[in-house]
């Protein structure tokens, strides 16, 4: 059974990665965040960005085809999808115009051939989130590189995300309403999610 969380930065998705990688014994595929590009990227973005969400996306690859040959306990666990990678942050330099429309199309003519060639999650767990819910949530952990994030970029991306969910993603989804429902504080939302999961595995 293969699970994928998905969310904007600061909803919570490594956190629920571990709680679930815990209670199912499996093992925990975070988000890759190494990238030789990334500082060439804050130098320029319109030169470095195609370079930056190439090597991401190449990354995002390779753990995807490890993962589905490691399949522990029969529950596989990702923290973020190829798909967030695509429609979501290329998507968005593309749209504030740090990445070319033909860099765009090259971009999403190789995020479609490689998709064709790799499941989709049996179950996406959506976390969604207001803009202060992420921005308590980023201050809390307290990240150093995080502290700046300007609030209309994360709104920015809470509109792709929405956008995605509802007009593009075709898949199993649970959708978590982080501003109202907090897996780590209330117990019975975890439950609720682990229920899920549990009748997912079941019907296999």
């Amino acid at each position: 059974m293969y699970i994928a969380i998905a969310g904007n930065i600061g909803s919570g998705k490594t956190t629920l990665t571990q709680m679930l990688t815990e209670r199912y014994r499996a093992k925990a595929y975070l988000e890759e965040v190494d990238n030789p590009y990334i500082g060439d990227f804050y130098e320029d973005m319109n030169r470095w960005s195609f370079n930056l969400q190439i090597c991401f996306l190449g990354n995002r690859i390779r753990q995807t085809m490890e993962m589905l040959k490691d399949n522990r306990s029969g529950v596989i666990l990702q923290d973020r999808t190829i798909y967030e990678d695509a429609h979501i942050f290329a998507g968005n330099l593309h749209e504030m115009g740090l990445m070319s429309g033909r860099d765009i199309e090259t971009y999403m003519k190789i995020f479609g051939l490689v998709t064709e060639l790799i499941p989709k999650p049996d179950l996406l767990i959506y976390l969604k989130a207001s803009v202060p819910t992420l921005i308590s949530q980023i201050r809390k952990r307290g990240r150093e590189y995080e502290m700046n994030i300007d609030a209309a970029y994360l709104q920015r991306l809470n509109d792709k995300y929405n956008h995605w969910m509802d007009t593009i993603y075709d898949g199993e989804v649970l959708t978590i309403d982080k501003d109202r429902e907090d897996f780590v504080e209330d117990a019975s939302v975890f439950e609720a999610i682990c229920a899920r999961l549990d009748a997912l595995k079941a019907g296999e």
